[in-house]
């Protein structure tokens, strides 16, 4: 061995034995090219100094070049001026990039190394490169999956010297035998990496599972508390704000008498004291649309102009104003008016901070076929009339923020049935095209489902979660649909059935029955709550049940306890800083309102001593740094969850950013992507979970800002089919013509507060009655046309006692 081989060999040899705390890029941190032995470990690293080059690929051993995607690039095995220790370093080079990245990885055969479920590992190379779009990738083999994308690590920050990074994994998933891992390039410039090294750095054991010993304990189904205050409001709306109390929004409240009156309601919860301020209102923000600016203000945009009328010849109609609700002064600001009005408006935060808003009914109760852009610089709405697709979103329609800054329509909406072709779509905002994704079952049955940006955002999965609608079947169905959007084909794939709870009375649900508006939410532990709901989109038989969702394993955990408190119509949940779940609403088919407001402790509240966070360095965040706080104790998982603004069952801004964690004791440096897309501008909560899966209280930290950065994708969409072009512009920007009844009720019978499905199940015309005596709706006024034919006797009551088939009333019903 010659003197300078043998040099670079013990240096690796110290590399291996040594795991290292290192900062990329932090506030008051400096980058360090040395840096001091923690501890000793096995290095399970193959060729981990990429001394060994195969003869036949010229390539190190056990790595490869990989990538995908346009562009111009080179990998160039370098010689020792080249590397950080001994002879050989890899360096990637893009000269021009329109989509994709390049890698270098370790092989996916006996090369990756071995791994254990459960088990955490700490990730360490050196690197150098001139492109802040370079970052750590992780892939990891499923026993029954085959290879699939696990997630990227921390950004890697511009150097001209060799740097040590250092980052450890989440918890090894259940059936994950090996990984694989490299260092990823995805804008023009250079990076070079040499002498890896994994070591495995073992999760604390968690202790025994209170489950075993206390099926029914508070620690293994959680506890519901109903607030003895009932909301003052009828709230329709629900924001937690970044001072953490939750703003409860009313506007006309669903009630045609405060409407006429120009009684609008807002309200700010306080969940520490339980107390309630009242904010005045300025105009009816019943079904508005709702989002945070990254500032932390609340975007509140359109509303109700004016009620269905009670012949059901007119819908309702959409307000264009638009106002922001600032937390520190308690008032509304009104901004500009909107291009058109927006009744049941979607509203999303693209990754510069603007907001992008879709779907809903004009001001003529015709569906919004104008797309509209907040820019958040200006504090405006942007004019008319570029960047629109003309098409119709339905109403509330979840549009994801993907990381490519793409919007993922995944189906979820309110009323009627989905859009066109497969209920689910890609939309590029900037180029105005759509392209339709395969997949999803039942996409004209997702009235008020639910859809989820599954934790961690990295991922891109989402989860669409139950729903229904009357006109096309009578109960709500228990279906789950999963998409990963990093395949290169992206298309939904069955998911686990919705566990199945009870009704009112006790009885049992069967068969498929499922349910409609379902609330989820994500948990600090990285976990999905879904909570409430009813079988039927007309309002009735609630169900009680509660379970959370598990991304990792792709299962429900039932059987939780379940909100005392039915949830059906206008009903919302959401993450409390402190760990807890908020539930709010309850509007039945007769006009009533649930003010009272239940909040969940979920388990983990009841499983030990929680982790403090004892220091934050900075709230203030950028991109792709490396932010340093203080524990109390070992914790193995740390996130960002943006706080939810949630109304109809949809939260589209709703998501969990995974913090990947280089550890020294009871210090952390975290890494934040550098990729707006993923994590949004704006103030979020931090929080740390320890082995047991008991999260802190979160941290308030604000990211981004001013500060943009280039978007990091997997392959996506690529192989679709050919997207859809815009729209050319129509004579006038009219909205289109929806079907009568769009909100899936026929309001020429009873009050504009009771629902009629516009079709019936499968029955004889003569059961009908029955079935509406079934669910509250007999003896109902005939404000105009009797499309049904349920007024027989023509007296102007429909169903009521002298009408045919009512005779049947006493027959048994639907549960």
């Amino acid at each position: 061995m010659t003197r300078s081989r043998a040099q670079g060999h013990r240096r690796r040899l110290r590399l291996v034995v040594a795991t290292v705390l290192f900062s990329l890029l932090t506030v008051g941190l400096a980058l360090s090219p040395e840096a001091p032995v923690a501890h000793a470990a096995v290095n399970l690293v193959t060729n981990p100094g990429l001394e060994t080059v195969d003869p036949a690929t010229g390539f190190p051993s056990c790595f490869e070049k990989s990538g995908y995607g346009d562009n111009d690039s080179t990998f160039t095995v370098t010689g020792a001026s080249g590397a950080h220790s001994g002879s050989h370093a890899v360096e990637i080079g893009i000269t021009r990039l329109t989509s994709g990245d390049r890698k270098t990885m370790m092989l996916e055969n006996a090369c990756a190394p071995a791994v254990a479920p459960d088990h955490q590992y700490d990730l360490s190379l050196w690197y150098r490169t001139t492109s802040a779009n370079s970052v750590l990738t992780m892939f990891r083999h499923d026993t029954t999956d085959g290879w699939v994308f696990w997630t990227d690590l921390n950004t890697l920050a511009v150097t001209s010297t060799y740097q040590r990074a250092e980052v450890r994994t989440p918890a090894v998933p259940a059936g994950t035998d090996r990984i694989t891992w490299g260092a990823t390039l995805y804008g023009t410039g250079t990076l070079a990496t040499d002498d890896y090294a994994m070591v495995d750095a073992t999760v604390p054991d968690p202790g025994p599972d209170p489950c075993t010993t206390d099926p029914n304990g508070p620690a293994c189904v959680g506890k519901w508390q109903v607030v003895e205050m009932p909301s003052p409001v009828r709230a329709i709306h629900s924001v937690l704000l970044r001072n953490g109390k939750v703003l409860l929004i009313a506007g006309s409240g669903n009630d045609r008498d405060a409407f006429a009156a120009g009684t609008f309601k807002t309200t700010v919860f306080d969940p520490v004291n339980y107390t309630y301020t009242d904010v005045p209102t300025p105009a009816d923000f019943f079904c508005a649309g709702h989002v945070q600016l990254q500032d932390g203000r609340v975007l509140v945009l359109g509303g109700n102009k004016d009620y269905a009328s009670a012949d059901g010849t007119v819908g309702y109609k959409g307000l264009k104003t638009s106002y922001v609700f600032d937390p520190e002064t308690m008032t509304y600001t009104r901004t500009n008016d909107m291009i058109a009005g927006h009744w049941y408006p979607s509203a999303t935060e693209m990754g510069n901070g603007d907001v992008v808003a879709l779907g809903g009914l004009d001001e003529n109760a015709a569906g919004t076929v104008i797309n509209e852009r907040f820019d958040y610089t200006s504090g405006t709405w942007k004019g008319c009339c570029d960047k629109q697709t003309w098409s119709f979103w339905g109403l509330y329609p979840a549009a994801i923020l993907l990381q490519d800054g793409r919007l993922f329509y995944s189906g979820s909406h309110v009323f009627g049935v989905g859009l066109s072709g497969t209920g689910a779509s890609v939309y590029n905002y900037d180029t105005g095209t759509i392209t339709d994704v395969p997949g999803l079952r039942k996409k004209d049955e997702r009235d008020q489902s639910m859809s989820v940006l599954l934790p961690p955002a990295q991922s891109q999965k989402v989860l669409t979660i139950g729903g229904g609608n009357h006109t096309v079947s009578p109960d709500a169905h228990r279906l789950t649909d999963l998409i990963d959007l990093t395949a290169a084909s992206p298309s939904y794939v069955a998911g686990p059935d919705l566990p199945q709870g009870t009704y009112a009375d006790g009885t049992a649900q069967t068969g498929d029955q499922g349910k409609v508006y379902v609330s989820a939410v994500i948990l600090p532990d990285g976990k999905v709550l879904e909570t409430g709901g009813a079988l039927h989109t007309y309002r009735e038989d609630p169900v009680f049940e509660a379970s959370t969702y598990d991304p990792v394993s792709n299962t429900f955990h039932a059987g939780l306890a379940t909100d005392p408190v039915p949830r059906t119509y206008h009903s919302s949940a959401l993450l409390l800083p402190d760990g807890r779940v908020l539930t709010v609403g309850n509007n039945p088919g007769d006009g009533s309102f649930d003010r009272r407001i239940s909040i969940y402790s979920p388990p983990y509240l009841f499983r030990g001593d929680r982790p403090q966070i004892t220091s934050v360095a900075s709230t203030q965040w950028a991109y792709g740094s490396t932010q340093r706080i203080t524990v109390d104790r070992t914790v193995t998982k740390a996130s960002l969850i943006r706080p939810a603004a949630v109304t109809h069952s949809s939260d589209p801004n709703q998501r969990y950013v995974d913090l990947p964690m280089t550890v020294d004791g009871t210090t952390v440096d975290l890494s934040l992507t550098g990729n707006p897309n993923l994590a949004p501008p704006g103030w979020y909560m931090l929080q740390v979970v320890d082995a047991a899966g008991v999260p802190s209280t979160s941290t308030w930290v604000r990211i981004g800002g001013t500060q943009t950065a280039a978007a990091h994708v997997q392959p996506f969409a690529d192989d679709l089919a050919t997207p859809k072009p815009a729209k050319k512009k129509p004579a006038k920007a009219k909205g289109v013509k929806v079907p009568q009844g769009y909100d899936g009720c026929d309001h020429t019978y009873g009050k504009i507060s009771q629902c009629v499905p516009w079709t019936f199940p499968a029955m004889a015309k003569a059961d009908r009655c029955d079935w509406l005596a079934g669910h509250k709706l007999a003896a109902l006024k005939v404000n105009g046309r009797d499309r049904l034919g349920l007024d027989t006797n023509k007296d102007g009551t429909a169903c009521g006692r002298g009408d045919k088939g009512v005779q049947g009333l006493s027959r048994p019903v639907l549960p």
